[in-house]
């Protein structure tokens, strides 16, 4: 196995959350808070050939909350990348930027014009840009190939026209502005040409229903489960409540030929991906903002503030004084947060209380099978012909999609190579994988480590949110429609 000297990066030992208000920072900006990330082999029959990449941000969105809604910041820039020669730097980035503009719709009263205060005019909405939308949300995406600063920039564009300004839907306010939210937002599909790209790709950005099941508020009550495995109780796999079943999220997705992704030559059908946003380093507020004056003024070099490849990372493995530390570093300076992967303290904390039913620790350090499964890939599944240790989702191109309904919601520790961590597909139930890796499962399997090492390696640990692919679409944008902020009328 790997040795550890030179180690350059950090592992996500799991737990029951996936990146939501994950740092001290971002709980001050949710606009730019990741929630999760996934990239996997299309699903939806006919598209096997493409890699569907899809960011999520904003979270805990409740569907009742105007009146201004969630709209991406306009001063942001989101970001997906690429590696697809495994040194740990970007050689793909597509670059999302976000326009709001107000049409300021007036009414008449006692008169006067008198500008409206909600984000429709009255009118129910159903199509792109309707009438009866007081705000336009836009946004505009380039391709950058090389580093995501210095390197050569150009515009996806639409292929239907050829613009490069696409629209974002309206928030699901409620079903009397919006009667029928699925159709409307279909409408903000597009087919758009990348790049230096034969072919062409699929994107939507908008709201979609939070795709992510976990356990918050017990899990972090110092674990208050009281069975965090299936061996502890019957059914403990759904005994729990999903805390985030009422709540919405703002998805970016983009799918994309595979062959566009991967190194020129198709030698190598590894890529990682993760998503970052940045906001510019200075920022003066406004005392008195106008019509034409926005409430600040943002300035300076881009700062990246939010990073997110695999799930649950800076949640609950990089320690509190890291955590925004690590949303504002790259890949290629892991080497910083080696000891939060060597000596993870969620295995240990998970042993302090539940040790008396069995969960205990493993005992082999360096944790040389977290590596594996988590910094490089796993070789001969998903690890890249040369690789550099950093913390990415890694995907292997060159394995076949599994349908929905058949695939496995434990992904490759139940044997479908075509799941997390092999990438992750929205039903792939991370938690679940991820709680019984960092206990020693790959030990059971001798990678890395031998049984003895994990005590607990075989036990079914779970946080009691079940998840699998029957709580999404088998077609892309493959997230549900976002929960409506009033029911049908």
């Amino acid at each position: 196995m790997l040795a550890m000297t030179g180690l350059m990066a950090i592992c996500p030992p799991p737990a029951q959350a996936s990146s939501h208000r994950e740092a001290p920072f971002i709980t001050k900006q949710p606009t730019v808070d990741a929630t999760d990330f996934y990239m996997f082999r299309s699903y939806e029959p006919g598209r096997a050939d493409y890699v569907t990449l899809i960011a999520n941000y904003v979270p805990l969105q409740d569907a009742y909350g105007g009146p201004n809604y969630f709209q991406m910041d306009p001063d942001a820039l989101y970001e997906i990348h690429i590696d697809n020669n495994g040194d740990a730097k970007e050689d793909l980035t597509f670059q999302f930027r976000f326009n709001n503009a107000n049409k300021d719709t007036q009414l008449t009263v006692g008169g006067k014009k008198v500008s409206i205060p909600l984000v429709i005019n009255g009118g129910a909405i159903a199509d792109v840009n309707a009438a009866g939308a007081n705000v336009r949300e836009t946004y505009t995406v380039n391709l950058v190939r090389g580093d995501r600063r210095g390197g050569t920039r150009a515009a996806l564009t639409n292929a239907s026209g050829g613009g490069t300004t696409f629209d974002k839907p309206l928030d699901n306010i409620g079903n009397k502005s919006i009667p029928n939210y699925a159709a409307y937002a279909a409408k903000h599909v597009y087919a758009v040409n990348i790049p230096g790209c034969a072919t062409p790709a699929r994107m939507f950005v908008g709201q979609r229903k939070d795709p992510f099941a976990v356990n918050l508020g017990e899990t972090f009550d110092l674990i208050n489960i009281k069975a965090p495995a299936v061996e502890f109780a019957a059914n403990a796999e759904r005994a729990a409540k999903d805390d985030l079943a009422d709540k919405n999220i703002t998805s970016i997705e983009l799918e994309v030929a595979k062959s566009c992704l991967t190194a020129a030559g198709g030698t190598n059908p590894v890529i990682g991906g993760w998503t970052t946003a940045s906001m510019r380093q200075g920022r003066l507020l406004n005392a008195m903002p106008g019509t034409r004056v926005g409430a600040s003024k943002e300035g300076g070099a881009w700062t990246q503030v939010s990073r997110l490849g695999m799930p649950l990372v800076n949640e609950v493995v990089i320690g509190l004084k890291d955590k925004d530390r690590f949303n504002h570093s790259k890949p290629t300076a892991d080497g910083q947060f080696a000891d939060y992967v060597t000596n993870p303290t969620l295995p240990a904390l998970v042993e302090i209380l539940y040790g008396g039913a069995g969960a205990k620790a493993p005992t082999n350090f360096p944790r040389n099978d977290l590596v594996a499964a988590f910094l490089t890939g796993v070789k001969g599944l998903n690890q890249p012909a040369s690789v550099t240790a950093s913390e990415m989702l890694r995907l292997n191109t060159s394995i076949a999609p599994v349908a929905m309904g058949a695939q496995k919601r434990l992904g490759v520790i139940d044997g479908d190579n075509a799941g997390y961590p092999n990438g992750r597909r929205p039903g792939d139930d991370v938690v679940d994988i991820s709680l019984r890796v960092v206990m020693g499962k790959l030990c059971t399997l001798n990678l890395g480590c031998a049984p003895s090492d994990a005590p607990a390696g075989a036990l079914r640990f779970t946080d009691g949110a079940y998840l699998d692919d029957g709580a999404f679409t088998a077609a892309f944008p493959y997230l549900k429609t976002p929960i409506a902020g009033s029911p049908q009328q």
